[in-house]
């Protein structure tokens, strides 16, 4: 492949510029910054503390199956009086302290056992929520790492592209001061150098504005992306079979997973609100002991102790309807689950394809691309020669630079959406994960 000799070893002066860096060894690879935006970005911890707090929640439910034990206790002092006279009047106080151990366990209740097993899937909801999270949060800031290198790379080409322009628009002064060339050739050049001046100060802030972006999610206000390593190979994220990628997205996406767990919690709440009808029995004991300081009839202290165990039976008999109405209103609130779930099935599946299809359009398009950056070159090259020996004018160099440069800006933004898209495409069908970052920074300067 062909490059001008203006491009090579600019590719990271930019962001050093733009950063006020010198070179270091401060540049940092995907998997770093990804472990970095983990511990920082507040859309995961949110999705993480969601998922902790599911957790716990549903070990609650594991209560309804567990022995529930109290104890309780009281005191009372009373007075009592009686008598019509002062001989025969009695007055006595005394107390009663009474102190009651208590403990129940549940044999049948169905409905409890229903709401346990909705417990156990919405751990598998959690799960699959933070399994979203964490791809989200790889595509994000994939697409940040490589928005900063493909703004760096479009700010190196417009410098490179400047230093031709204005060699150029010397060229021209010069033509024109020994009479070989007219005046419109430096106006020509003027104003393209006027254009390119321009265009690298919007390149210059949209670098800015990038590195923002990325410090942002990193929490790292001098967070340094490291390059493509020269020459890139892109082979190793070919995409073949399209059935196969939408297969895998019927069973392994986060989003199909939550709603297959939605649908599983909804069929047991219907069990759940069908068990209305059910009866329930637990097993109860208590032990009770007393002390009493007398009492109105009894002068002297005296205790006792009390004991039980037995079973508590419970059946609803009639409760307006409402058992019933819960029933169809969960039955109802089952299909919509299914619905959403076959929602999410085809939208899903389409996600792949046009990720798919997108990914190998933008590898097309690198291919394409190369070409046209050796074409170019050689137009390039060309052109400066037939403007020597005076066959071609200065406005045919300055676009030939103009297509070059242009050129290579597209290549390095083809190549970087490759890499994207490979990883939106895993996401796409629900099998993106952490160790998918390691063949894309294997790509990365060392």
């Amino acid at each position: 492949m062909s490059s001008s000799p203006n491009f090579n070893g600019f590719r990271l002066l930019p962001l050093l510029l733009a950063l006020g860096l010198g070179v270091s060894a401060q540049a940092q690879s995907l998997v770093d910054l990804y472990s970095a935006a983990r511990g920082y970005d507040a859309s995961f911890q949110s999705a993480k503390a969601q998922y902790d707090a599911t957790l716990y929640k549903a070990d609650q439910a594991r209560a309804l199956w567990l022995p529930k034990v109290g104890l309780g206790a009281s005191a009372a002092r009373s007075n009592y009086e009686s008598g019509s006279n002062a001989s025969a009047a009695v007055d006595r106080t005394f107390g009663t302290q009474t102190a009651t151990l208590s403990a129940s366990q549940a044999l049948y209740r169905p409905a409890d056992d229903a709401s346990y097993q909705q417990s156990l899937k919405a751990n598998e909801q959690a799960s699959a929520a933070l399994k979203a999270a964490e791809q989200d949060l790889i595509v994000r800031l994939s697409q940040a790492y490589f928005d900063v290198l493909a703004s760096s790379d479009s700010l190196t080409f417009v410098k490179a592209q400047k230093s031709a322009v204005q060699e150029q628009l010397a060229s021209a002064k010069r033509n024109f001061e020994v009479g070989t060339a007219t005046i419109t050739d430096t106006r020509e050049a003027q104003a393209r150098f006027d254009l390119v001046i321009a265009q690298e100060i919007a390149a210059a802030n949209d670098l800015r504005v990038k590195n923002l972006a990325l410090a942002q999610l990193v929490g790292q206000p001098s967070a340094q992306p490291k390059p493509l390593v020269e020459p890139v190979a892109l082979n190793a994220f070919a995409v073949s079979d399209v059935d196969a990628w939408v297969s895998r997205s019927q069973t392994e996406h986060p989003v199909v997973q939550q709603l297959q767990v939605a649908l599983d919690v909804a069929k047991l709440e219907t069990r759940k609100s069908q068990a209305g009808h059910l009866p329930t029995l637990d097993l109860v004991a208590s032990y009770q002991a007393s002390t009493n300081n007398g009492s109105a009839t009894y002068p002297k202290d005296y205790g006792s102790n009390a004991s039980s165990l037995g079973v508590s039976f419970n059946l609803p008999l009639f409760a307006g309807y409402s058992i019933q109405n819960r029933v169809k209103e969960t039955v109802a609130l089952e299909e919509k689950a299914r619905a959403d779930l076959e929602t999410a099935l085809r939208g899903v599946a389409q996600g792949t394809r046009t990720a798919f299809y997108g990914v190998e359009s933008v590898q097309g398009q690198v291919k394409a691309f190369e070409a046209a950056e050796v074409s170019s070159q050689s137009a390039l090259d060309a052109n400066k020669l037939g403007y020597q020996v005076g066959v071609r004018i200065n406005i045919d160099v300055l676009n030939s630079q103009s297509q070059l440069f242009d050129t290579k800006a597209k290549l390095a933004k083809a190549r970087y959406d490759v890499l994207v898209g490979g990883l939106r495409l895993r996401q796409a069908n629900g099998t993106l994960q952490e160790a998918d970052l390691q063949p894309v920074n294997a790509l990365l300067a060392k």
